[in-house]
């Protein structure tokens, strides 16, 4: 049965606009899951303007809701060690009563990382860092003790204690690249983001995915299938659950109304209905 989620971008707005929105969503039964993004400038409008830090504010709203899945869509590997990564998803998952879905991409955004000195690197590097990335948190999620030696990480009789609620902590992996993000998909994730486009452009992502599970031997059935839609304020909740109708028709298993402010919690509700008056 498709699901639908919230997505607050942590971009200009104030933290209790973004509050606002998820105890709205938290109480609105059409909604399973709420969502915010890993990223330190804001992505639209000016990027020198205010943006929220993705984990505190995560951990902040887990104690503040009760019922929806929660996460960041998507954690950009490069801006943590995965061993950090690692143990902030068991809090965060700890404190949200097992609510957690930890989202997971390579990372692309060249502005920030240089702002801060964090090296992005070409996209064959970052792709392999993921890689490795990903295992280690994996790994540390569900073994007593994890070693691991990579090109990027080693982590040497490294535990993660205590452990999460959730046994695994569904992994999400962002990303559509044909060649390298998908297989890792393939291999690892237990749901994965097409983002944002057309039908059209998800489907053919979609049997791109289906290939490579069928490579490795992978029912793809056990992977979830997410995808954006741009929620634009004030727009008009019966056109949005058409669109959303579309992508559940066609296959994706939770569309994710990803919110351009400003931010206002009262129109969470109307969505809400439309959506289940489908």
């Amino acid at each position: 049965m498709a699901t639908f989620a919230v997505k607050t971008p942590p971009q200009h707005g104030p933290w209790q606009d973004f509050l606002d929105v998820w105890l709205a969503t938290d109480e609105c039964e059409a909604f399973g899951q709420a969502w915010n993004f890993d990223h330190f400038y804001p992505l639209v409008g000016d990027t020198a303007g205010p943006c929220l830090e993705s984990w505190t504010m995560l951990s902040a709203l887990a104690q503040a809701t009760s019922r929806i899945r929660i996460g960041s869509m998507v954690n950009g590997m490069h801006y943590r060690h995965p061993a950090v990564t690692a143990n902030m998803a068991a809090t965060v998952d700890i404190i949200s009563g097992g609510r957690l879905t930890l989202g997971l991409g390579a990372g692309w955004n060249l502005e920030e990382s240089n702002a801060y000195g964090i090296e992005l690197g070409p996209v064959g590097e970052r792709l392999d860092r993921f890689e490795e990335g990903v295992e280690v948190i994996v790994r540390l999620l569900a073994q007593e003790v994890t070693d691991f030696e990579g090109r990027y990480y080693t982590i040497t009789d490294a535990r993660c204690e205590p452990k999460p609620v959730q046994s695994p902590v569904p992994l999400l992996i962002g990303g559509s690249g044909p060649k390298r993000t998908l297989p890792i998909v393939a291999r690892w994730a237990q749901a994965w983001d097409g983002g944002f486009g057309t039908v059209e452009q998800w489907q053919a992502k979609n049997e791109i995915l289906i290939g490579h599970c069928e490579a490795i031997g992978r029912d793809h059935t056990e992977i979830e299938r997410t995808a954006h839609l741009a929620w634009e304020a004030g727009a008009d909740p019966s056109r949005l659950a058409d669109q959303a109708a579309e992508r559940v028709a066609a296959g994706i298993d939770h569309v994710i109304f990803s919110m351009r402010g400003p931010y206002r919690a009262r129109e969470v509700a109307p969505l809400g209905d439309a959506l289940q008056a489908r």
